[in-house]
């Protein structure tokens, strides 16, 4: 209610529309819900003025959609007008299960397919819209976030390429490599981390985590999550270890240098639970053997937690794990394409964000800052706070 109220305090920038792509479209549903039920409890004296023509909409979801020939090209359509609208586009770039055919083949959707279809949407729009922003959860090519030698810069690219097409701000996710927003200094870039989504899911699914020194501790798994664990570890009040990763550099295997072992820094871990944070799970063979370790130096109960859980290898082998005992919970967003057989894990736990990208649209479409309305830091103090007075 509190969030509602400051953003009574101002008016919209434009009447709000939301094109959820294909890819996103169940994610974009339950984001349009929050905001309608956001809005009924606006003040109702407010809506008299023009300005919040439409604000009690029960649906802000536009039809779009990209229909594809035989051939397997593709067109962008908009199915009503979005003149003079506030226009934000969602799409999941890592949704693999939608598929289209070429010549009778059929193809599964790759992230360059579900960028193009993005284009196509912003190109249906013709300019038309007051402003244009890009929901991005997982941003696409941000693995490719520096060049060594002679490789290309996608993900800088493909921004540089967003912004030429009249995109003004665009929202994503734990991005790989934040830095890559200079690229375009002058947009709005806006990357956030759902630290506060993941305690609320571990907490409701381990009811009995106990979060104090003694019986907890944050673990990054390697160098490029630490900036996580020290931000949640000083929130929570824990200490945190890390992982590093020692490779060989004198081979090259898939393009990468493979990983010798994982060395451990940090106090003794012996008998408590931990929680290892990171960006995303993508084989999760990395990720497995952290566990697999920090159970060898005694650790309690492992919680691993990823923003982006692609699983591009299945589950079989956190099946495995999880009958041994080497993890206890795995705790992902819905910000990307789950296969429904994830319900089925007794591991698992989704951590919605749609609540929270609904705060994010609100915030932007009434200009209001985000900080002041999405705080991670006081709703995990907050969270733990009435946890405790249960």
């Amino acid at each position: 209610m509190t969030n509602i109220k400051y953003l009574e305090q101002s008016l919209p920038v434009a009447p709000l529309k939301i094109a959820a792509l294909e890819s996103c479209r169940g994610l974009g549903e339950k984001v349009n819900d929050h905001i309608v039920n956001f809005r009924k409890e606006a003040r109702t004296e407010i809506l008299n003025s023009p300005l919040f023509a439409n604000y009690h909409s029960d649906n802000f979801l536009i039809d779009c959609k990209c229909p594809r020939f035989g051939s397997g090209e593709a067109k962008g359509y908009i199915g009503e007008s979005i003149r003079g609208s506030d226009l934000f586009l969602m799409v999941d770039v890592c949704n693999y299960n939608l598929t289209y055919t070429v010549n009778g083949f059929q193809n599964h959707m790759s992230p360059d397919d579900h960028y193009q279809d993005l284009k196509r949407i912003i190109s249906a729009a013709q300019g038309k819209a007051h402003r244009v922003s890009v929901i991005m959860p997982f941003l696409y090519e941000s693995r490719q976030h520096k060049r060594t030698k002679r490789e290309s810069l996608d993900c800088a690219l493909a921004m540089q390429e967003l912004v030429d097409m009249g995109v003004e701000n665009i929202i994503t996710f734990d991005a790989h490599d934040p830095r890559v927003q200079n690229s375009i200094p002058l947009i709005g870039f806006d990357n956030f981390s759902p630290q506060y989504q993941f305690m609320k899911a571990l907490l409701r699914a381990v009811p009995d985590l106990i979060i104090d020194k003694d019986h907890l501790m944050i673990v990054s798994p390697d160098e490029g999550a630490m900036h996580r664990a020290v931000y949640l570890s000083n929130v929570l009040g824990v200490d945190m270890g890390m992982f590093y990763k020692r490779r060989d550099y004198s081979t090259i295997v898939n393009g990468k240098n493979p990983i010798v072992a994982h060395e451990f820094l940090g106090s003794d871990l012996k008998g408590k639970d931990l929680i290892v944070i990171d960006d995303m799970i993508s084989s999760g063979d990395s990720m497995l053997d952290v566990a697999k370790q920090l159970k060898a130096r005694g650790a309690g109960r492992v919680f691993v937690c990823t923003t982006f859980g692609l699983f591009t290898d299945g589950f079989a082998h956190f099946d495995e794990y999880y009958e041994k005992g080497y993890i206890n919970k795995v705790v992902t967003t819905n910000l990307t394409y789950l296969p429904p057989e994830v319900n089925d894990k007794p591991y698992f736990a989704i951590a919605d964000m749609s609540k929270f990208i609904a705060l994010i649209i609100e915030s932007l479409n009434h200009d209001k800052s985000i900080s002041n309305v999405l705080n991670p830091t006081d709703k995990i103090h907050a969270l733990l706070e009435k946890r405790k007075n249960q």
